[in-house]
């Protein structure tokens, strides 16, 4: 998990380094001609961590071509969260982002980034087994049948619980507690006997706010943030590591392939930086969050005991059943998920 791998220090200097060097990209690359083009990304909330990689993308596709591409980041008003794979459909939008557990019956294939324990926790290896993925052709069928296209993960943190009222300090506390979860980590807390709440993430604030749920799951630690969920909570887990979900970036398909190739190119050629922008910011949110959580919530942390028993009793399981079982009907899912742990073993440097 990155916030416990790395320093203040080296957090304070990674964001300083990347932006940095973001600032000097434009200046130090090759500008693009090309003609014209406006296109509109679709996203929920605020402005925050997760999208800093993209404010970095809409400004390097305006300067490196003279601002003939404008790349415009909607925050709200132009579909709700679930429904922004509807408006990429139907060309609504050229640009958006959705989040796996929102659309399970639609986008199979993607769920197996919820699965928890899966082995692309390092950041290195998930953007490469992600990408990987996202190539494998069954994937890229399931997307163009939604008139869509993958062009980057949306690589989140492991998620961690915010809650309200009495804390879990064991496992057997989770049952009969209402949880915010979605994907692999929801399944995993229902066989803790947890009640699942799924809902989008602009409304868990007032949901915990009023008790309608006890916990929130989301990336820990700029999402809770993100969404002032830290506002309204009492507690927070600061060794579950459950799993974590993916909210990829996606195109209209018929709006890329429109696009001029040297467009093309350049969208590929800024995706390492969009991941690094990203990544930095991340880090400087934990540089500030961590101890702003510490301060005024208190942090509930499970024996190594418990976590192990959760790990090979209740969540390597779930990549049988959650995954392979519950898609093997609509998808090659153990070809996938064989795929996706070779890809990862690549990465980290494995055969």
């Amino acid at each position: 998990m990155i916030h416990k791998t790395l320093t203040a220090a080296a957090i304070g200097l990674a964001a300083f380094a990347f932006a940095t060097t973001s600032s000097q990209a434009g200046s130090h690359s090759k500008m693009v001609d090309g003609p014209a083009v406006t296109w509109n990304h679709s996203l929920w909330g605020k402005r925050r961590a997760f999208t800093e990689g993209l404010e970095w993308l809409s400004e390097q596709l305006a300067e490196r071509t003279g601002g003939k591409f404008t790349y415009k980041l909607n925050y709200g008003g132009l579909s709700k969260p679930k429904e922004n794979l509807d408006g990429i459909e139907i060309g609504a939008f050229e640009a958006a982002n959705f989040c796996n557990f929102y659309s399970p019956d639609r986008t199979p294939s993607s769920m197996i980034f919820s699965l928890p324990f899966l082995p692309i926790g390092d950041w290195k290896v998930r953007i490469a087994a992600s990408d990987a993925y996202y190539q494998h052709p069954h994937v890229k069928k399931e997307m163009a049948a939604m008139n869509a296209v993958i062009y980057m993960a949306g690589v989140l943190p492991q998620y961690e619980f915010l809650g309200r009222g009495k804390p879990p300090e064991t496992l057997a506390d989770w049952k009969g507690m209402k949880v915010r979860a979605g994907g692999g980590v929801a399944i995993a807390m229902e066989k803790l006997g947890a009640t699942l709440q799924t809902v989008p993430a602009t409304e868990v604030y007032t949901l915990l706010e009023r008790g309608t749920v006890d916990a929130v799951s989301f990336p820990f630690t700029y999402a809770h943030a993100a969404y002032k969920v830290h506002e309204v909570a009492d507690w927070y887990t600061g060794n579950f590591q459950p799993g974590t979900a993916d909210c990829p970036t996606v195109f209209n398909l018929d709006a890329y392939n429109a696009l001029p190739q040297q467009y093309k190119d350049l969208l590929e050629e800024l995706k390492a930086g969009v991941y690094e922008k990203q990544k930095a910011a991340y880090l400087a949110a934990d540089e500030v969050n961590l101890p702003l959580f510490k301060e005024k919530l208190q942090e509930i942390r499970f024996s190594e005991e418990n976590l192990a028993k959760f790990r090979d009793e209740i969540g390597k399981p779930i990549w049988k059943e959650g995954f392979v079982d519950l898609y093997g009907d609509r998808i090659p899912a153990q070809e996938l998920l064989d795929f996706l742990m070779a890809e990862a073993a690549k990465a980290a440097g494995g055969s």
